[in-house]
């Protein structure tokens, strides 16, 4: 069912209530977890294809970073107990083929999808001493298998493996837009290599009331680039001054505030610092769908699914599909409106065993620009709908996500 409507409500960047957006960062532990859930859905998936010419029903959606204990000092610091990294899910583990039984490493394929993305986050922690990795991991119920079975004929369309939402908006305002480029800035190898305090594990927190924006970073800091409270001093001021350049770079009409590690009190020796990056060492956990969603933020002041969209098989899971492709659906209307749509907002819920190219609600709400009439906006929107439906797109962002192309935290 579509219904295609004119929004009753104000769009954000004209809204009196405060805005409030956060993001947290690659090496946050929640984005951890979620980072090596989805790795290990598409391993399995590339594994499955390469070995048989097809997918199998998995999710692996679950995973806990449990956090160590350390002691950091300037200079350097013990990691005292290391972090336990927990993945949870359910995989098909053996094929009967040719009346032969074979089988699938799948504790291999997730485990080495969980250290491949700890290596690749994390600058300053070592996989041999500093972290453990385990998992279980195993096969599904007959019901989700049998759904799954019926959804993976590369011809066929898609069947929904439950009754589930997703959503999406578009476009970012101001506000979210420098959350999320403040964390891929320092986060990038180019700032990092120029400023090597700062450790992966980051959070921004941003409030806009009015024009004013504050934004507030938690940095994890490593300790054996910083031999004294001055140089702790000095790389919290980079990370000020180059957030400060940046929203002068994208939002320069916004007065901005930045703040970092607030909680700090350096005069009683009370830091952010850790050895390796992150807060995991000691201070934090972590678990798939507790932080950002499939757009890369938090955005509280906006429709919202909880859909951990990470680690979910992407051929017929409608939790993941959907929150990804409302997004897509909500980012294409804007762009083809051409300036006569202020914002769209989408929302898709599926039925289970119901093709996914037919949403059981498929509701779209438009704000239009000044003097635009609606007529003309829903016929933009009408066509963008059914594009991003057909069978053809669905199999393509199956492809996309597999291939990781899609943000999806």
């Amino acid at each position: 069912m579509l219904k295609i409507d004119e929004a009753k409500f104000t769009e954000i960047e004209k809204s009196d209530f405060p805005e409030l957006c956060e993001r947290k960062g690659v090496g946050h532990p929640d984005s951890v977890c979620d980072a090596a859930a989805d790795l290990s859905s598409r391993m399995l998936c590339k594994y499955y294809f390469e070995n048989f010419g097809r997918y199998y029903h998995h999710n692996v959606d679950k995973a806990a970073l449990v956090g160590g204990i350390a002691k950091p000092e300037f200079g350097g610091g013990k990691i005292l107990e290391p972090q336990y990294f927990l993945i949870v899910g359910r995989a098909i583990n053996q094929i009967f083929r040719e009346n032969k039984l074979e089988y699938i490493p799948v504790a291999t394929i997730v485990l080495d999808a969980c250290r491949q993305v700890v290596s690749d986050v994390f600058r300053n922690l070592d996989l041999t001493s500093q972290i453990q990795f385990d998992y279980a991991v195993k096969p599904g119920s007959i019901d989700l298998t049998g759904v799954f079975e019926e959804s993976d004929v590369m011809e066929q369309i898609p069947l929904a493996n439950d009754t589930s939402f997703g959503v999406g908006f578009a476009p970012l305002s101001d506000c979210e837009r420098i959350t999320l480029e403040t964390e891929r800035l320092l986060n990038s190898d180019k700032f990092k290599d120029k400023c090597p305090g700062s450790g992966e594990d980051i959070k921004v927190m941003s409030t806009r009331t009015g024009n004013k924006v504050d934004i507030t970073i938690a940095n994890a800091m490593v300790s054996k680039y910083i031999l004294d409270k001055g140089e702790y001093s000095n790389y919290i001021d980079q990370i000020r001054d180059s957030t400060l350049d940046l929203a002068n770079e994208l939002i320069p009409e916004r007065d901005v505030n930045v703040s970092v590690n607030v909680g700090d009190n350096i005069d009683q020796d009370i830091m952010y610092l850790t050895i390796t990056g992150t807060s995991a060492e000691a201070g934090d956990d972590g678990e798939v769908g507790r932080g950002n969603r499939a757009n890369g933020l938090i955005t509280p002041c906006r429709t919202m699914s909880l859909e951990a969209v990470c680690g979910k098989n992407p051929i017929n899971h409608v939790g993941k599909i959907y929150n990804v492709l409302a997004n897509n659906m909500a980012d294409r209307i804007y762009e083809k409106g051409e300036g006569d749509i202020k914002e769209v907002h989408v929302k898709l819920l599926s039925q289970i065993g119901r093709p996914i190219t037919d949403p059981w609600v498929n509701s779209i709400s438009l704000i239009p620009a000044d003097n635009v009439s609606f007529s003309s906006i829903e016929k933009v929107a009408k066509e963008v709908s059914e594009e991003l439906l057909t069978k053809e797109n669905i199999i393509d962002l199956r492809e996309r996500l597999i291939a990781g192309k899609e943000q999806v935290f």
